[in-house]
C-alpha cells in the first residue's frame, strides 16, 4: 500500500489561522522557533486520531487569538485513489467529514481502520512515535512480520541428545505442555526422591545395626553341639520320667485296689453274717423246705461271687506289685538342670541364627529401596533433562529469531529476550540500542536516526509506504532518506514559516 499526502487545509488550529500545504515528494517546513512547524504534523495526527504526534490527547484550540471553530482536512491518495478526510471542532463538539460528506465518528474511524493500523501508521509518519509505545506493543509490531524458526531449524542448533529427545516428544505434546508435565513431575519426584533416600538410609542403618557379628557356620556348629548334648540328656530324662511316671501310676493303682479289697472284705463279712429268711419277704408265709434250700443256694452263690471278686482284686494287686518291684525310681533333677543350662546357651545362638533370616529380608528391602531410589532419580533426571532441553530450545529459538530480526537493521541492535538470573530462563523483552546505548539514552539526533531506520524496517516489512514527518531535522546533518514522501521540519533562525514542496 502506498499512501501520499496531497493537500492539507488548516483553519484555527493552534497558531495557524488559515493555511494550506501542498505536499510534494519532499516538503520542507522552515522557520524560526514558535512558528508552528511542529503543529503542522500535529494537525494531521489530530485530524486522524484526535492526538498529538506522540499519541496524547490534544486540544487544538488557539490560545493567541479568538476562534469559534477549528477545521483540518487532508487529501490523501491511497494506491492512486483519492480520499478527503476532515475533522471540525466547534464549541467542544467534533464533526467528521469523508469526501466532504458529514459522517459519524464510527464511520470515520472505520475508514481509518480499514486503511491502516493506528500505531503502525503513526510509527511510519512520526519516527519517534514508535518509542512512546509499551515495549510489548513495540515487540509485537516488529515481530508480527517475522516468522518464528520452525522446530527442525531450532533442533539443528541444539546438542544431539536434546534434539533427539525433544523431536520425539513433540510428536505427542507441545513444548509448553511438555514443560508443564515435567515441571509437575519434577516437583512430585523431588519429594519422592528425598523420601526414597531417607528410606534407603534407614534400612541400611537397620541392616548395619542388626547384622550378626558371628559367622553363620560357627553359630550352626556350636548350636549343633549343644543340641546334641541336650538331646542326649533329654533322651535319658524322657526314659526316666516314663519309668517314674509308671511307678507313680502303679502305686496309685495298688492303693486303689487295697481300698477295693477292704471294701469287698467288709461286703463278704456282712454277707456271711446274713441270716437265712424262712418266711416270704412279700407275703410273710413260712417257706417250704424246697424254698429254704433255694434261699441257701442263692446265698452261697452270692458269697462265691464276692470271693471271686476279692481274689481278682488280690491277683491284680499282686501283679502290679510284682511290676512295681521290678522298677526303680530315677532322680533326673540334675540332668534336667543340665538340659535347662544347655537350652539357655542354645536360645541366644538360635536368636543370632534367626537374624540371618531377618537380615536376608532386610537386604531384600534395602535392594528394593535402592532400586526405587534409582528409578525415582532416573525419572527425576529425565524430567530435569527435558526441562533444560526446552529451556535451551527456547534460548536457541530466541537466538535464531533475534538473528532474523537483527538482519533487518543496519545500525540498530534489537534485544528481544533477557535471561532471568534466578532461573536461567529466557524472558521476552524489547530494547533498541544504537552504538551500544539504549534508545532512552540517545541524543536528539541519534534518536531521530534510530527512528528513521526503524520506521523504514516497519515500512518494508508491512509493505506500507507512508509519508514521514521529521521534526527538528536541523539536528541531523546526514541521514538515509526514508521511503515515501519526506516532510522535514527545520529551524531557521529569524525566518518566518515557509513551506517548500518539490518533486524528486
Amino acid at each position: 500500500m502506498q499512501i501520499k499526502f496531497k493537500e492539507l487545509v488548516i483553519k484555527n488550529f493552534k497558531s495557524h489561522q488559515d493555511i494550506k500545504v501542498n505536499f510534494g515528494e519532499r516538503t520542507d517546513i522552515l522557520g524560526d522557533n514558535a512558528q508552528g512547524k511542529s503543529s503542522l504534523g500535529e494537525s494531521i495526527s489530530w485530524l486522524l486520531y484526535g492526538t498529538d504526534t506522540l499519541g496524547s490527547k490534544l486540544d487544538p484550540t488557539p490560545v493567541t487569538y479568538e476562534a469559534d471553530e477549528t477545521l483540518v482536512s487532508l487529501l490523501l491518495n491511497v494506491d492512486d485513489k483519492d480520499l478527503l478526510l476532515g475533522r471540525e471542532l466547534k464549541k467542544g463538539k467534533a464533526k467528521y467529514y469523508i469526501n466532504e460528506v458529514p459522517s459519524k465518528a464510527t464511520e470515520f474511524n472505520e475508514i481509518l481502520d480499514q486503511l491502516f493500523d493506528k500505531d503502525l501508521f503513526l510509527s511510519l509518519f512520526i519516527p519517534t512515535y514508535f518509542f512512546t509505545l509499551h515495549w510489548e506493543k513495540q515487540r509485537s509490531m516488529v515481530l508480527q512480520y517475522i516468522t518464528a524458526p520452525v522446530n527442525k531449524e531450532v533442533f539443528k542448533g541444539l546438542p544431539k541428545l536434546q534434539a533427539d529427545k525433544l523431536s520425539v516428544l513433540v510428536k505427542k505434546h507441545s513444548l509448553d505442555d511438555l514443560e508443564k508435565i515435567h515441571r509437575a513431575n519434577k516437583t512430585k519426584l523431588d519429594k519422592q526422591y528425598i523420601a526414597a533416600q531417607s528410606r534407603t538410609k534407614t534400612l541400611k542403618e537397620q541392616l548395619e545395626q542388626q547384622s550378626p557379628t558371628v559367622p553363620l557356620e560357627s553359630l550352626q556348629a556350636e548350636l549343633s553341639q549343644f543340641v546334641k548334648e541336650r538331646n542326649a540328656i533329654e533322651e535319658v530324662t524322657d526314659k526316666a520320667q516314663t519309668t517314674n511316671h509308671r511307678i507313680n501310676m502303679l502305686q496309685t493303682q495298688i492303693n486303689a485296689m487295697m481300698q477295693d479289697r477292704e471294701y469287698i472284705k467288709k461286703q463278704y463279712e456282712s454277707l456271711k453274717a446274713e441270716e437265712l429268711q424262712d418266711t416270704c419277704r412279700v407275703c410273710k408265709q413260712p417257706l417250704k423246705d424246697e424254698s429254704i434250700e433255694a434261699v441257701k443256694t442263692e446265698k452261697e452263690q452270692r458269697v462265691g461271687q464276692v470271693k471271686e471278686k476279692f481274689q481278682d482284686v488280690v491277683n491284680k494287686r499282686k501283679a502290679l506289685e510284682e511290676e512295681l518291684n521290678k522298677l526303680e525310681s530315677v532322680d533326673v533333677s540334675e540332668q534336667l538342670e543340665k538340659a535347662r543350662a544347655l537350652q539357655e546357651k542354645i536360645n541366644p545362638i538360635e536368636y543370632e541364627i534367626s537374624k540371618y533370616k531377618q537380615i536376608k529380608t532386610l537386604e531384600e528391602q534395602v535392594n528394593s529401596a535402592e532400586t526405587s531410589e534409582k528409578e525415582t532419580l532416573n525419572s527425576l533426571n529425565n524430567s530435569i533433562f527435558i526441562i533444560d532441553a526446552i529451556k535451551d530450545f527456547h534460548a536457541k529459538e530466541a537466538e535464531l529469531q533475534a538473528e532474523k530480526v537483527q538482519g533487518l537493521f543496519e545500525n540498530l541492535s534489537i534485544k528481544l529476550f533477557e535471561t532471568v538470573k534466578t532461573t536461567g530462563e529466557m524472558k521476552p523483552t524489547f530494547e533498541i540500542q544504537m552504538d551500544g546505548k539504549d534508545y532512552r539514552k540517545l541524543s536528539l539526533s541519534e534518536s531521530i536516526r534510530a527512528g528513521l531506520e526503524l520506521r523504514d524496517v516497519l515500512s518494508q516489512q508491512s509493505e506500507i509506504i507512508a509519508p514521514c514527518f521529521v521534526d527538528n531535522a536541523e539536528s541531523i546533518t546526514k541521514f538515509k532518506e526514508p521511503n515515501g514522501q519526506l516532510i522535514l521540519s527545520r529551524v531557521v533562525a529569524g525566518q518566518e514559516l515557509t513551506i517548500e514542496s518539490e518533486e524528486k
